[in-house]
C-alpha cells in the first residue's frame, strides 16, 4: 500500500515512506496510475504555486479571507474535489489528512471530505497534521 503527498515546496523527511506529488495534475496522474484500491493514507497540501502563496501571504495569513479568484493554477481544493468525485463514480474510500499551512484552505478541504463522510454513514477522520519536513 502507498501513501501520497501533494505539495509543491515541502518532502517528508521519512520520504522512502511516501509518494510525493507537487501539482494536481501530478496527483491525478498518480493516484490514477496505482489506484485508489492501493493507496492507504493522503496527505494534502492547498497552497500549490506562486499566485496561491501570494493569496496566503496577502489575504489568509493577515485577514482570514481566501478568494480562489485570485489564484490562477489549482489546489488542494481542487485535489481534494476530484477525489470526492472519484469516491461518488464508486473507487474505494482512502483515508485523507491535511498538512497544508493554510487554515482557510485546510478548513476547506477538511470540511469538504469529512461532509462526504458524514453523507455516506463513515467515520468523519479528515484532520489537520504536521508532518517532519524539507523545503526545496
Amino acid at each position: 500500500m502507498k501513501k501520497i503527498y501533494l505539495d509543491d515546496v515541502r518532502t517528508p523527511i521519512d520520504k522512502n515512506d511516501w509518494v510525493v506529488v507537487r501539482n494536481y495534475d501530478e496527483f491525478v496522474d498518480k493516484v490514477t496510475e496505482i489506484g485508489l484500491e492501493n493507496i492507504e493514507l493522503i496527505s494534502l497540501d492547498h497552497d500549490l504555486g506562486d499566485s496561491a502563496m501570494k493569496e496566503w501571504h496577502k489575504n489568509v495569513y493577515h485577514n482570514y479571507k481566501l478568494n480562489y479568484d485570485n489564484i490562477t493554477e489549482k489546489t488542494g481544493m481542487d485535489c481534494t474535489k476530484w477525489l470526492v468525485e472519484q469516491w461518488m463514480d464508486g473507487k474505494p474510500f482512502v483515508e485523507v489528512v491535511i498538512h497544508s499551512a493554510n487554515a482557510i484552505g485546510s478548513a476547506n478541504m477538511l470540511g469538504y471530505v469529512n461532509n462526504y463522510c458524514h453523507i455516506h454513514r463513515l467515520p468523519q477522520t479528515c484532520v489537520r497534521v504536521q508532518w517532519a519536513h524539507t523545503v526545496e
